[in-house]
């Protein structure tokens, strides 16, 4: 059997050990707290329900902007309806599904003094940031075009 410790990844002293901890509580927090808002039904808008003000974006320009949709994909996600949080937001589903996995391979991570699999970890930070943002861009336009073709924000 192979001794995951010692399988590449990037080394983590005390202080990141200790972030890795607490980034994976703050994760889960945000996963308990999606779970208590209560999924707009029109597919956007849950964060209102938090006292915010509904979409800059969408008041100033009366189109839909790119993250519209994700607190609402949130808040599906963490009640297991997957379905609907891909209909909220696609970008959203994903960005639910890493932090999801972030949490237990924080934890490990943590545990072992390694980043499991990950030995460039700002490297992979930044593809995973570009490929969610992309995916967000692409949402964003299929939206745009289904809202131009039925004339409806």
């Amino acid at each position: 059997m192979m001794d995951i410790s010692r399988a590449g990844g990037f080394a983590l002293q005390r202080r990141g050990r200790v972030l890795l901890v607490a980034w994976a509580f703050v994760l889960l927090g945000g996963f308990c707290f999606a779970y208590r808002l209560e999924p707009d039904p029109r597919g956007f808008g849950t964060h209102q329900r938090l006292g915010l003000p509904p979409c800059t974006f969408r008041v100033l320009f009366q189109i839909s902007c790119p993250s519209c949709g994700m607190t609402t994909s949130f808040s599906h996600f963490s009640r297991g309806e997957f379905g609907s949080a891909w209909r909220a937001n696609p970008a959203g589903l994903m960005l639910a599904v890493l932090c999801a996995i972030l949490i237990p391979w924080s934890w490990l991570s943590a545990w072992q003094g390694r980043t499991l699999g990950v030995s460039r970890p700002t490297e992979t930070a930044m593809w995973l940031f570009i490929v969610l943002s992309v995916a967000a861009l692409l949402n964003w336009i299929v939206v745009l075009v289904q809202e131009r073709s039925t004339g409806m924000p």
